[in-house]
């Protein structure tokens, strides 16, 4: 059996199993399937293809484990289906590179951020300031992800309701994102100036749009931070690779929740599954994942163990 019609059988194999891979992880097989040669016998396949495809032309990092991993669960499923004999995935598998810490913006990273907006580019570009200011307060307030936001048509978003609906992202599933009141003020003044603007006002423009009227890019708007996260001078200080990432508002989003939970005295656990929910994510261990551990975190559930321990100690 070919390559293209192996990965093919699998995808819907996980499928009928209620386990479809998610949009990113079928990317990542169909790449695959395109550098090896669709019409390529499995059993033709030799090591040193595989070993090209997984080593790329970067340096070495979480991606490669990712791929890796995707590789091993299908030729798990080739070699019970017989479709090869033998996987032909390396056995000796390079260092793990130093695991990626989310970086999480602090409130005056955030200021200059947002004032940054209207002087770190000259006039005129495609992306215009109350664009990206908008962008980034969603991301930021709303907890997207960055082509959740790129995608909302004018149609997605309701203001009357102060909700937005995102469709058939990741996982394959729709959800409702409600708005704060400040939010969703933010949200219709951009919608009023986009108006006032002339562009399109039918249900299926995108809502986020450049000077000219297209939708918003993700590597524009990827460039355009760029530039303005050094324009502001927000940058690591604990010696990570990575800087801070447009990702990472969705990070600071998640962490921001759970801080403000412990501090009004909320079940913490019994709303980590409507955080979930709220993010679209389907199990709680994919947004616990988004919680990074912070001092004023560990301070507040010290707290809230205390509370809890001599309470227990004083009716014992």
């Amino acid at each position: 059996m070919n390559l293209q019609a192996s990965i093919s059988q699998y995808l819907k194999f996980r499928e009928t199993l209620g386990k479809g891979l998610n949009h990113s992880a079928e990317l990542v097989l169909r790449l695959y399937c395109r550098k090896i040669g669709p019409a390529t016998e499995l059993a033709a396949i030799r090591p040193e293809q595989v070993r090209s495809f997984l080593d790329g032309k970067g340096p070495l990092t979480r991606y490669w484990y990712n791929k890796h991993n995707l590789l091993v669960n299908f030729y798990r499923y080739a070699v019970s289906r017989e479709h090869v004999n033998s996987s032909p995935l390396p056995v000796l598998l390079p260092k793990r590179p130093e695991p990626f810490t989310a970086y999480l913006y602090t409130h005056g990273d955030l200021r200059r951020l947002l004032e940054g907006t209207t002087g770190f580019q000259r006039k005129h570009v495609k992306l215009e300031a109350h664009t990206l200011r908008t962008i980034l307060l969603l991301l930021y307030g709303g907890g997207l992800r960055v082509h959740e936001a790129l995608r909302l048509t004018l149609s997605d978003v309701n203001l009357l309701q102060s909700v937005i609906l995102i469709r058939e992202t990741k996982f394959h599933k729709s959800r409702l994102v409600p708005l704060g009141n400040q939010l969703n003020r933010v949200m219709a003044e951009y919608a009023a100036r986009r108006k006032k603007d002339g562009h399109s006002q039918t249900a299926e423009a995108p809502f986020f749009v450049l000077r000219t009227g297209a939708a918003v890019g993700r590597g524009t708007l990827e460039g355009a931070y760029a530039r303005l996260r050094k324009f502001a001078d927000v940058h690591r200080t604990d010696g990570a690779r990575y800087q801070p990432r447009l990702h990472d508002l969705r990070h600071t989003f998640a962490s921001n929740r759970l801080l403000a939970w412990y501090r009004e005295g909320k079940d913490v656990q019994k709303l980590l599954p409507h955080l979930a929910t709220y993010m679209g994510h389907v199990e709680i261990a994919s947004t616990q994942v988004y919680l990074t551990i912070t001092p004023e975190l560990l301070q507040e559930a010290s707290t809230r163990f205390e509370r809890y321990a001599l309470g227990e100690v004083c009716h014992g």
